[in-house]
């Protein structure tokens, strides 16, 4: 059974149901951010990277449920992904994937002026200004959705063999 029938908490509008117009445009948005960030150079697992860092950081678990399928079908690692909310304390991330994830989570706490300057000096001397804007952009559409998703509640459904 499912984690809303359980709660005490009325239901919640999954809002992406009740205004799929609006929904509709910000996957056109999503869309077009990976699209830019492939001509940009960055690779389906930096933005898989990225999605899954911000996610972890707005604790959205139907989001962090579908990026770290989305990252294991572009061949990244169990082992990366266990240790992806400590990434500045291994050497298992390059140093582009290092730029974007610090750019993504400057992107997803923007009050700190501090984080977004260290992260946006570190970006220039290993990212384009086309990679340095793609990563922004696919930061940004993540905390979008996780928006969606959180406020809506949507569950993670368990897997059929569990």
């Amino acid at each position: 059974m499912s984690d809303r029938t359980h709660s005490s908490e009325p239901r919640r509008i999954f809002i992406d149901k009740q205004s799929p117009k609006a929904f509709h445009a910000l996957v056109q948005v999503s869309e077009t951010v990976r699209a830019t960030a492939s001509e940009a150079g960055l690779d389906r697992i930096a933005v898989e990277l990225i999605n899954l860092r911000v996610s972890q950081l707005n604790g959205c678990a139907y989001c962090l449920d579908r990026h770290t399928t989305a990252a294991l079908r572009a061949s990244e690692s169990t082992r990366r992904l266990g240790v992806l909310s400590a990434w500045r304390d291994t050497g298992l991330f390059s140093p582009a994937e290092r730029a974007v994830l610090a750019l993504a989570e400057a992107t997803t706490d923007p009050a700190d002026a501090a984080a977004q300057s260290s992260a946006y000096e570190a970006a220039r001397q290993v990212l384009t200004e086309d990679q340095i804007s793609a990563a922004i952009w696919v930061a940004v559409t993540i905390n979008a959705f996780n928006r969606v998703s959180i406020m809506s509640k949507h569950p993670v459904s368990p897997l059929r063999d569990e």
